[in-house]
Order: structure tokens, then C-alpha cells, then sequence
């Protein structure tokens, strides 16, 4: 497991391809104890999901991570972090950190590296009925479905800590997310086509009750450190 900051951009600084620019994320590298810096932006292709179509995703997300919610912490209160956000984007929606856990994908014994780049970003967003029953009942019973896709890649979870960036900027109302990662939109869509997805949106149908958004963005994750 990891600690990640998520920081979701409204719109990049530089052009439409602002997050790919590669002196962006130079800003970052120095930061003390980073373990991996991941920006992500819209895929060219929108995906085939037969059950929801959210719109836009966000212009660009940046996931830092850390090995330990205290050198998360730290590094947001480094001066480098604050250039990251300046050179990165116009405007920053959020800043939420979040655990971050990797799953297995069906015939592996323990989960591969993040070196495939299409991954279909879904978070669960609040209010919820019972937040702790939610989370405990996905991460128990929904990656294994997942990780059953054909062609997945990488299977990953998301739990939001109780945390905010001492600038005060907006903490996302995420109660959960996932990332389920393929190495080509044409993988991702034969995932879509195939039972399991079916199979997954009745399981949805089963989870305990929650009345927030849940949306599922197709992004295209490049990774520039390590």
C-alpha cells in the first residue's frame, strides 16, 4: 500500500496537453521521500462502457505518492510542491491524499508494476448511508470481479484520509475510488463487451445503499518518476 495526493486540475496551464509537458513535472522530482508521480489526461478514445457515459473527465489529475502519510505531509509543505501546482495548471479543483492499494488481476499471484496506460478512473462520491459498511463490502467483494476482466492489467483501490493541503484548497467528496488499468483503449472495450461487466453492474445493484455521484472517467496515465 501507498499514501497518494490526488490533485485534479480544471484546466492546463500550457495547452490542451499541458500535463505531458515535460518540464511540469520536473518541479516534483525533488520532493522529499516521492516515490512515483503519475499525471493523467482524457483518452483520445472515449471507451465503451454499455452503462454510464460521465462526460468530461477532469483536464488533468496528478497522483503523487508517499510512502507514509507523514512524508505526504511533509512534502506538500515544501516549496517545490507549491511550484508543481503554480507550473502545472491554471486551476486547481482538489487536493485529496488517499490510500492507495493494489490488487491481484485473476491467474497472478501478486500485483504486476503500473507500466500499462489506459485506466478507467472511478470514484464513488458521498453521502452515503454508512460510509465504513460501504468501503468495507467493495474492497471485499468488488476487485476480485474486477480483476476477472479479460486483458486488465492492474487492479487499484482508493480510501481517502482525513486530510487537507495547508493551503487550504477543496478536499474531493470521495467516499472511494478504483482504477482498473489496460495497455490499450481496444482492451479496454473488449472488457466492456465481455460478461463480466455485466456481472460487475449486478453486483453494483447489491451494495449497501449510497445516494452520491459515481462517475468513470477513461484517462491516459503516463509515468514520469521513477
Amino acid at each position: 500500500m501507498s499514501i497518494v495526493c490526488e490533485i485534479a486540475f480544471a484546466a492546463p496551464r500550457f495547452s490542451e496537453a499541458a500535463c505531458s509537458d515535460e518540464d511540469a513535472p520536473l518541479q516534483w522530482h525533488d520532493l522529499p521521500d516521492l516515490e512515483s508521480l503519475d499525471l493523467y489526461t482524457p483518452a483520445a478514445a472515449s471507451g465503451a462502457d454499455p452503462y454510464v457515459d460521465d462526460g468530461p473527465a477532469p483536464a488533468c489529475l496528478a497522483l503523487l505518492a508517499f510512502p507514509s502519510f507523514e512524508a505526504l505531509d511533509r512534502a506538500a509543505h515544501h516549496a517545490r510542491f507549491k511550484t508543481g501546482l503554480r507550473v502545472l495548471g491554471t486551476d486547481v479543483l482538489t487536493c485529496t491524499a488517499m490510500q492507495r492499494s493494489e490488487h491481484a488481476v485473476a491467474g497472478t499471484e501478486r500485483p504486476a508494476p503500473l507500466t500499462a496506460s489506459f485506466s478507467y478512473v472511478v470514484r464513488y462520491h458521498r453521502p452515503v448511508e454508512d460510509e465504513a459498511v460501504f468501503v468495507r463490502h467493495y474492497l471485499d467483494t468488488h476487485p476480485s470481479l474486477l480483476a476477472r476482466l479479460p486483458r486488465i492489467r492492474n487492479v487499484l483501490c482508493y480510501v481517502p484520509l482525513a486530510w487537507r493541503h495547508p493551503a487550504g484548497i477543496s478536499v474531493a467528496d470521495y467516499m472511494l475510488g478504483n482504477e482498473v488499468i489496460f495497455d490499450h483503449s481496444e482492451d479496454f472495450n473488449a472488457a466492456m463487451a465481455s460478461p463480466l461487466r455485466h456481472e460487475l453492474r449486478a453486483h453494483f445493484r447489491q451494495f449497501p445503499p449510497f445516494s452520491g455521484r459515481n462517475t468513470h472517467y477513461p484517462m491516459e496515465r503516463r509515468r514520469f518518476f521513477p
